[in-house]
Parts: structure tokens; C-alpha cells; sequence
């Protein structure tokens, strides 16, 4: 199975083609996204933000699920690199008056569109649609269900390096709903492939899936103090009550009360720790509103990182698309 995801991920020459998830990929991969993002971050700073690795390419996000911050990195990495920008508004789509999803993406390859970034709530949904894409077409993972949310894996990592750097030697902590986050997923699959030695996840046994530690390679804990100890960097997750089921949590001020970041939690971590979150947050539920502001906190710096790194994805499945293509048409 991994075996066959590489071989639709991956071109002949090993390069990216598509962008499903972290799993089975890389460390040479993964350090060669993060790298081209701390290229692409220079280009943030210019007065003119722009880059013509993509010009003549139109690509389409196409979001089948809410994410105003997700959607909106996507479009100016898109743009930032010269790309042609189609947003599908779902909402007013031939989808939500019963179009199936092969056939909306027939549409959209009629308009000759060089890349999906794609976001749905069924797991799997980006695979499937990189399995039926026409050739040549790159598929980008914009977050499918529980399954995956690969650039904000990248972009999480890109935000360690460059804030504490090498991961061997740091110690982690992701905090909270641990079940329905697609993140923590692709954190820990991220993290574990880059080599770090201490990652933890921490949160109530309901929101701990079975078989977590023995398949990423983590701590678990359910006592938030003990979790955090001496940790250097502090992810935080936002509560996916839009896909719990009843019985999971007593109330969202006992989450609070238990394994919210506080002022008095932090002083736990490591002095200089540094505190995430992929977004949005959820003051008084996650994080405490002084703890998600204060100067330990990275969260806006995310934002900045994840232009660059979708930058960055999109530029190299491109690139990949366009390597596999060249090497179809060379004269034997």
C-alpha cells in the first residue's frame, strides 16, 4: 500500500508530483520542502512579491470544507508565484446541487487547470481524486477529514527549525483533541521522520486514539503538568467538536481546567519553549488569551511560514509534473 502511495506521490525520478500526506515520505523530501520555504521567504519581504516560477499555470482550490486561513495562504502562494488563481465557491457550486466530484474535476480539467489544492471532510478525498486526475495534473492535500493536513505539518515544522532549531534534540508536546486533528497526525508523522527523539501528545483518554503510540512513536499522556514538563515547543489543538460525538467531553471549561495553556502551565516548559496553534483559536478553551499573545507565542509567524511553504509545494509538484512529462515525450 505504501509502495503504491509513493509511486502516485512521486515521479519515476523520486521527485514530488502530488502532496497527499507526509506518510512514506522522506526525511531527504521533506528537508528539500522546508528549505525551498526559507527560500520563498525572502520573496515576503520584497516590495514586489512576486516570482515567475508559475506563470502560464492556473491553479484551483477547490474547498469542499470552511477555512479562511488555509484558502487564503494557498491563493497568495499561487499568486506569489505568478500563477493564474481560480477559487470553486462551493457554496453556489453544481456540487451542492448533486454534481458528483469526478464530474465537477472534469469540468475544471476542461479549463485547463495545472493543479487542484483540495479540501474536503472525507479522509481520503484528495487520494481519490489524484487516482482520477488526468495526467500531468498536480494534486495538492489542502486537509481531507481526520486524515491529513500535509502543509500544515510542513509549515509546523518549518516554524520549529527556524525558531529552535534541529528536531533530534527538542522535546514536544501536542495538546488536545488528538482523535479528530488531522494536524497532530501529520505533526507527528512530520516529526518522527525528521528525526526527533521526545514527542508527546497529551489529552484526555477519550480524545487519545488506540494504537497511537506504537504507530507514531509517542508518549501519551493524560496528565497535562506531567505531559509539558521541560518540553521545548508547545502545539496546541483546536477542540473538533464539529466531529465528536456525544460522551467524548464532560464540558469546554473542564477541557480548560485540565489541559488548558495557562500562565502557570507554561512556567512548566522550558524557559524560551515556543507555543503554537494551528488556528483558529479558541481562547479560554485551548489557551489562555495572555499565554496565546505573549512573546513565546509563534502562532502569526505560522501564517507568514505557511505562504512560503505552500509556495514551496506547489512549486516542486509542479516542477515534478513537469519533469515526468519531458521524460514521457524525450525520443527513445
Amino acid at each position: 500500500m505504501l509502495q503504491k502511495k509513493q509511486a502516485l506521490e512521486l515521479n519515476s525520478q523520486g521527485q514530488l508530483r502530488h502532496f497527499l500526506s507526509l506518510d512514506g515520505l522522506s526525511k531527504e523530501i521533506l528537508t528539500e520542502i522546508l528549505d525551498t520555504a526559507d527560500s520563498f521567504l525572502e520573496v515576503g519581504a520584497r516590495a514586489v512579491k512576486k516570482v515567475p516560477l508559475l506563470r502560464g499555470k492556473t491553479v484551483c482550490n477547490v474547498f469542499f470544507e470552511n477555512s479562511t486561513r488555509t484558502r487564503t495562504t494557498f491563493e497568495l502562494a499561487a499568486k506569489r508565484l505568478s500563477a493564474d488563481v481560480i477559487t470553486l465557491n462551493i457554496s453556489t457550486s453544481s456540487t451542492s446541487k448533486g454534481e458528483i466530484l469526478k464530474d465537477t474535476l472534469r469540468n475544471l480539467e476542461a479549463m485547463s487547470a495545472d493543479m487542484f489544492v483540495i479540501r474536503h471532510s472525507e479522509s481520503g478525498a484528495a487520494h481519490f481524486i489524484a487516482e482520477h486526475v488526468c495526467p500531468h495534473v498536480a494534486v495538492i492535500n489542502g486537509g481531507d477529514g481526520r486524515h491529513a493536513h500535509p502543509t500544515q505539518g510542513m509549515l509546523d515544522m518549518l516554524t520549529i527549525r527556524r525558531h529552535k532549531g534541529e528536531y533530534p534534540k527538542l522535546s514536544v508536546a501536542i495538546v488536545g483533541d488528538i482523535m479528530h486533528s488531522r494536524v497532530a497526525r501529520s505533526d507527528m508523522l512530520a516529526l518522527q521522520t525528521l528525526g526527533c527523539q521526545d514527542i508527546r501528545v497529551i489529552g484526555p483518554k477519550t480524545l487519545l486514539p488506540v494504537g497511537l503510540t506504537e504507530q507514531y512513536k509517542v508518549k501519551a499522556f493524560t496528565n497535562m503538568e506531567e505531559g509539558i514538563e521541560g518540553v521545548d515547543v508547545i502545539i496546541m489543538l483546536r477542540l473538533q467538536k464539529e466531529r465528536m460525538k456525544g460522551g467524548l467531553l464532560p464540558s469546554e471549561a473542564e477541557f480548560f481546567k485540565q489541559y488548558g495553556l495557562t500562565e502557570k502551565r507554561l512556567k512548566l516548559a522550558q524557559n524560551d519553549a515556543i507555543i503554537m496553534h494551528p488556528g483558529p483559536i479558541n481562547r479560554g478553551v485551548e489557551i489562555e488569551s495572555s499565554v496565546a499573545d505573549c512573546n513565546q507565542s509563534v502562532i502569526l509567524n505560522q501564517v507568514t511560514y505557511g505562504i512560503a511553504v505552500r509556495m514551496a509545494v506547489l512549486s516542486m509538484a509542479m516542477s515534478g509534473q513537469l519533469a515526468e512529462r519531458q521524460l514521457e515525450e524525450a525520443p527513445v
